[in-house]
């Protein structure tokens, strides 16, 4: 190994998937509808927070719901292989993702999920099918550009409650990363990295889908999934 006189690395990045679903503008509404309905058929009709159970896969069957699943899944692929592009062999194997738990959440009126991470999986995630549009939100004005966004925190924030800041350690001083709830937009996430809906109000419910997932070799003992990855 040769030893160079300076050197500089990054280690432990946190990867996060973005992707945008093409036909959401299509399918979003149909599947408000489908969520809000099955709000009601809880008895929380009007709540303004709702989280249904996670075995929606078993419950919906609408093509709509099928379209939204097989692009999770397909974006769920492209973040794990980037992910771990240095750590798998060359001839890395096939993949089967088993879709662990999935269900939807509605909230408004200043609802929020408190700060937490995600158990029994490796990869979580969340979908915005439904919320007001930027400039309406951003114009709330308790929550203003906050209002409904996912929080993120980094693995740097359990380290500054008695930390010493300078100008040496910038980088630690803003641990936090705020995605805004655009429809369409799925965000993929280590199941381990803490995060948070923050409070929203808006003239549209915000509503979203959630997920955890684990990750297995195709020839894997593990045959409880719900597609499989190609």
């Amino acid at each position: 190994m040769t030893l160079e006189s300076h050197q500089h690395l990054d280690l432990w990045p946190t990867p996060v998937g973005l992707h945008r679903f093409d036909a959401a503008d299509a399918v979003n509404p149909t599947l408000a509808r489908a969520f809000l309905a099955l709000r009601a058929t809880a008895g929380a009709a009007g709540a303004s927070f709702h989280a249904s159970d996670d075995d929606l896969l078993q419950r919906i069957r609408i093509p709509e719901w099928d379209q939204l699943i097989h692009f999770i899944v397909d974006a769920l692929h492209r973040t794990v292989a980037a992910s771990n592009r240095t750590h798998w062999p060359e001839s890395a194997p096939g993949l089967r993702i088993a879709l662990r738990g999935i269900w939807f959440q509605i909230a408004n009126g200043g609802a929020h999920h408190d700060v937490h991470t995600h158990g029994n999986c490796s990869w979580s995630g969340v979908y915005c099918v439904q919320a007001d549009d930027a400039s309406s939100r951003c114009a709330d004005p308790v929550y203003g550009h906050a209002n409904g966004v996912t929080r993120f925190y980094g693995p740097y924030f359990n380290h500054l409650g008695g930390a010493f800041n300078d100008f040496g350690n910038v980088y630690l001083q803003h641990p936090h990363a705020d995605f805004e709830p655009l429809p369409g937009r799925l965000i993929v996430f280590p199941s381990w990295l803490g995060h948070q809906a923050m409070p929203y109000r808006g003239e549209s419910d915000r509503i979203i889908v959630s997920f955890n997932a684990s990750v297995h070799a195709e020839q894997g003992s593990d045959q409880q999934h719900a597609f499989a990855a190609t």
